[in-house]
């Protein structure tokens, strides 16, 4: 009897000790399934903001292009506005004689069309005489107290300002009403 009554014990024991390993083990069953569950989190949080990164970076480029081809004529514009100002102070000579006045002519005809070139580019003069100061458009030179206009507005334009589409080339050098 006593030789029965160890056996179960032992059968006992070894029950406790088989539920025992069997609990360790799904407990690091579940700690490894966590890990993983974490890991593929941290995985997919990465993904996640590569893609966003890729997005940023495509509408970027995408954005720089887009501003390239729209100014890709500023350089030469900002080369040619000197002589397009040269232009108009030679035609503001006063000729006398035929052949002299054809000359002038056809100079403004060349001028009349390196000007239709331009503004085929987007290239536009920034409106100034009797227009309100702004100083993204004009750069006061002087300040003059005239009553016959009103405070902050452009009393004389002494050089002409550009811009190419919506962007200042030369702001115009103006004089401006106290």
């Amino acid at each position: 009897m006593e030789e029965n009554k160890q056996e179960i014990i032992d059968e006992k024991d070894e029950q406790n000790q088989s539920e025992d390993d069997s609990q360790q083990d799904v407990v690091e069953e579940n700690g490894e399934f966590e890990q993983l569950r974490q890991e593929k989190e941290e995985i997919n949080n990465r993904l996640l903001r590569l893609q966003a990164d890729y997005d940023n970076f495509r509408r970027r480029t995408q954005k720089e292009k887009e501003a390239d081809r729209k100014y890709r004529s500023q350089s030469l514009v900002e080369e040619l506005i000197p002589a397009l100002d040269n232009f108009e102070r030679a035609l503001q000579v006063e000729v006398d004689g035929g052949s002299a006045k054809n000359f002038a002519e056809g100079m403004k005809m060349v001028y009349d069309q390196f000007k239709a070139a331009l503004e085929k580019e987007g290239v536009e003069e920034i409106p100034a005489k009797g227009e309100e100061f702004d100083p993204h458009l004009h750069q006061a030179i002087m300040q003059v107290e005239d009553e016959n206009y009103d405070s902050n507005i452009v009393v004389e334009e002494l050089q002409k300002g550009y811009r190419l589409k919506d962007r200042v080339i030369r702001p115009s050098m103006v004089k401006v009403n106290q």
